[in-house]
């Protein structure tokens, strides 16, 4: 008996034409994405590209969105607990899970021209939230006294830039390993708690090294 067809829905093929404006922004450029070349490689028509989006511009906002929604979505299951400075790691290895089960829209989503949407006030609301959750775990961690008082939004900023640098040669295939991955970036998140003031032995305690 043969399986009945699958019918895909409407927001299957939304999904499916976002995943692949992702993969052609990361692998071809902008120049790579037309509204042919999408319609072919998703199985629908042109039509319903202009239908889901109206054109390219919408193409990348979309990409934008989804993109700060998984990586939100990743930040969102790091629960707080009694150690603010584990919960840095915590988001860091979020932020790392996010890009591996999506590398095409990791890359394409900080890669312009898809960051020039980001003047949108919806758009930069979205990517907004997603940085408190890094935000609000700065400031446990100097309202604990394991980070000196600062600028909490400076320090969580150059703590996902230094994530984000090291995930992203990570997928350029710079590292050797997961491992040395893991290893890399529990390293990072605890000499960044050690130079904002932590104790070294607290930060150990809170960041061992992967075995």
């Amino acid at each position: 008996m043969s399986e009945a067809p699958t019918t895909r829905t409407e927001v299957d093929v939304r999904a499916a034409l976002v995943a692949e404006t992702a993969r052609l922004l990361d692998e071809g450029g902008p120049e790579a994405v037309s509204v042919r070349r999408l319609a072919d490689a998703v199985g629908t028509s042109t039509m319903a590209v202009y239908t889901h989006f109206g054109g390219k511009p919408e193409l990348l906002r979309a990409v934008c969105s989804e993109g700060f929604r998984q990586l939100g979505r990743r930040l969102d299951r790091v629960r707080p607990t009694d150690d603010p400075v584990a919960d840095l790691l915590g988001c860091a290895r979020a932020y790392r899970r996010a890009a591996h089960a999506n590398p095409h829209l990791f890359r394409a989503m900080f890669s312009r021209p898809v960051t020039d949407v980001l003047v949108d006030p919806a758009e930069q609301a979205a990517a907004l939230e997603t940085f408190l959750v890094l935000v609000r775990t700065v400031e446990r961690g100097m309202a604990a006294g394991r980070l000196a008082g600062g600028d909490a939004d400076e320090v969580a900023l150059e703590l996902w830039s230094a994530v984000h640098g090291l995930v992203s040669i990570e997928l350029g295939a710079g590292v050797q390993s997961a491992r040395q991955a893991e290893r890399a970036l529990a390293g990072l998140v605890r000499h960044l708690a050690v130079g904002l003031g932590d104790d070294p032995d607290r930060a150990a305690a809170s960041v061992p090294a992967p075995r």
